[in-house]
């Protein structure tokens, strides 16, 4: 039996991170994964998906080309190769990890991994051969799949989840999205942008509902000025797939209403893969579908440890990552602190794009905090007005009386870029004051930042 100091079970931005992090601090490390290398992240999630919306994006200034001064006559897609460019994208990055795990001398182990108590994990092949194999440290990151909903049963085919939504072989000329969190309103984007007739339906009041109100409002404005049509304080009652399309009842304020399409997305939330793994074997605690841990991601069973989906905490790739790297520095021995979930940006990367970390303005108020809030559009901004992307704005929440900065709210051209600045400055307890002396470049969209900064404190100069 190959024995190791630890053993990463699953390969997404939580496992491999993991490991190579393990593999630096001098621990013999392996990582199972019954699949490709990179985990739903690298495959089936961010990154070709930013390769289909960079398409889109493409595709829309093409169409736009007169707005530039420049003609391009006939513009037309090929959706087949869009979607070949995705997983070529997709590809190359699980062969990146392929090269990182040998380059720090990681042993990949392919199969099915089920943990056993003792600290081992038996690895079931595709032939159906197992191996057991033991560790000081086994570290859960399994990952999460696409939720599904009684009404809304997944069949691949007419309705769909989001790893089927990004590798379909004909485009569908409509589609109804269902759920408008970010897998959900990255698709209708894309599809929309594509030519697809899309309709998100939304259970809740608003849609992207963690964003700040004032950006839900504007993407939706934004949203439906592309043709993508909204129905919000809605919900799929039902589906008939007996047709050709499909055929979804929808439960509306205004009574119910029967939606036609070729194709349902289901982006519901994520169910976290924690069956069959052997959690019961060992007598690892769990709570409504997640492993529960302390601060340093240990389970209740010694030398058992769990990051990323499969854990309470955010489901974002970042996190997983993240709470790895401080995971194994533990185990090493290292001073680190717990993570501060109060400090992790969100990013939804359709167009106008989506970003935030920190308090909204509604929390903020509810928190019991006097603030003071900056707002600047981005239709004031130079850089933005030249490259024609004004929609949108950065929005800004500081505590009047500490000058702590409580949240920051993006909407807009490449703001997903633009967050980190506010993540470093929150991380740093920077004040507004010292925002508005740390000079931005113009022009840029970034100077944003610092003029909603300045709105909140009456400093603004252009509006």
């Amino acid at each position: 039996m190959a024995n190791f100091d630890v053993i990463v079970l699953g390969s997404g931005p939580g496992g491999y991170v993991t490991a190579i992090r393990a593999s630096q601090l001098g621990f013999k490390t392996a990582i199972v994964e019954k699949e490709s290398l990179g985990g739903v992240c690298l495959n089936w999630g961010c990154i070709p998906t930013k390769a289909l919306l960079k398409s889109a994006q493409v595709f829309e200034y093409l169409q736009h080309a007169e707005d530039y001064g420049l003609k391009a006559n006939d513009v037309d897609k090929d959706f087949n190769a869009v979607v070949k460019r995705s997983r070529g994208v997709a590809d190359g990055m699980s062969k990146g990890v392929q090269f990182l795990m040998k380059k720090n001398k990681i042993e990949v182990i392919s199969g099915f991994g089920k943990l056993k108590p003792g600290k081992k994990i038996a690895v079931t092949d595709t032939e159906g051969k197992e191996t057991e194999y033991s560790a000081e440290h086994v570290i859960i990151a399994t990952g999460a799949r696409s939720r599904e909903l009684p009404s809304l049963p997944q069949d691949g085919k007419k309705i769909i989840g989001y790893r089927e939504a990004m590798s379909l072989d004909k485009q569908p000329k409509k589609m109804i999205v269902v759920g408008s969190g970010a897998i959900g309103i990255e698709f209708a984007y894309f599809y929309n942008a594509m030519g697809t007739e899309v309709t998100v339906v939304e259970f809740l009041p608003r849609i992207v509902p963690v964003e700040d109100e004032e950006v839900s409002k504007q993407l939706e404005r934004s949203f439906k000025k592309t043709g993508i049509k909204i129905m919000t304080s809605s919900e799929v009652t039902s589906v008939d797939t007996s047709g050709e399309g499909v055929k979804a009842t929808v439960k509306t304020s205004k009574g119910e209403q029967v939606l036609e399409a070729d194709i349902v997305l289901s982006a519901v939330g994520i169910k976290s893969n924690i069956e069959n793994i052997g959690l019961e074997d060992v007598g690892i605690a769990t709570d409504r579908d997640k492993i529960l841990v302390n601060d340093y991601y240990q389970t209740n069973i010694p030398g058992y440890y769990a990051i990323g989906d499969v854990t309470p905490g955010q489901a974002l790739a970042h996190v997983a990552s993240a709470e790895g790297i401080l995971c194994v520095e533990k185990i090493k021995g290292m001073h680190v602190e717990p993570l501060d979930y109060g400090n992790i940006p969100g990013c939804t990367y359709c167009m106008p794009e989506v970003a935030s970390v920190g308090l909204t303005e509604t929390q903020a108020k509810e928190a019991g905090h006097d603030i003071k809030v900056g707002k600047f559009p981005f239709s004031a901004s130079g850089k933005a007005k030249a490259s024609g992307k004004a929609d949108g704005f950065v929005k800004v929440i500081f505590d009047a009386k500490y000058g702590e900065w409580l949240g920051c709210h993006m909407i807009g051209a490449g703001v997903t870029d633009m967050i980190a600045e506010a993540v470093v400055a929150r991380k740093l307890e920077t004040t507004g004051h010292e925002v508005l002396k740390a000079v931005h470049p113009h022009p840029t969209m970034s100077e944003a930042v610092m003029e909603a900064v300045a709105d909140a404190y009456d400093e603004v100069i252009h509006l």
